[in-house]
């Protein structure tokens, strides 16, 4: 059987996750479009899907995403000539910032929550409540075990 084939019948976990990540976030981005988000792109949910209403600092939304400092903060540049997010001085240490929502940022994080509900809630539906939340809670712990991983030596 070749590779190709092998990849559609039987799909690994990386191809798996791909084509869900990329399946949610058409659905998100198409729909935050529709009410009124049209100038966002996936990759800014490296910041705005991990940035909490107080303000984040830019390392915490780095270690969160699992991006590197660097792309968050060209992704913070974008967002901030968006109207999304400013940044401002963080009041519990003065060398650090801290990103926070503008009322559009706002507005994007709740519109983005009811979609992503939405969507729960149909999958629920469709695949029954509690094995829809053994599957997020395996997925979960999955992500986890696959985000400790190290190199042997």
């Amino acid at each position: 059987m070749r590779r190709s084939e092998r990849k559609r019948t039987d799909p690994d976990l990386g191809v798996l996750t791909s084509r869900l990540l990329f399946a949610v976030q058409e659905e998100l981005f198409t729909t935050l479009a529709e009410r009124g988000h049209p100038d966002l792109r996936p990759q800014h949910g490296a910041v705005m899907a991990y940035l909490d209403a107080e303000g984040t600092r830019a390392t915490d939304l780095a270690r969160h995403s699992g991006q590197h400092k660097q792309v968050i903060g060209k992704l913070l540049d974008e967002l901030e000539a968006l109207g999304y997010v400013r940044r401002l001085p963080d009041p519990t240490d003065r060398r650090a910032k801290l990103v926070v929502p503008t009322e559009k940022g706002l507005d994007h994080m709740a519109e983005s929550d009811a979609i992503m509900a939405a969507m729960d809630a149909r999958h629920a539906e469709a695949f029954g409540a509690q094995r829809y939340a053994d599957f997020k809670r395996m997925y979960a712990e999955l992500t986890d075990r696959q985000r400790a991983w190290r190199p042997r030596g």
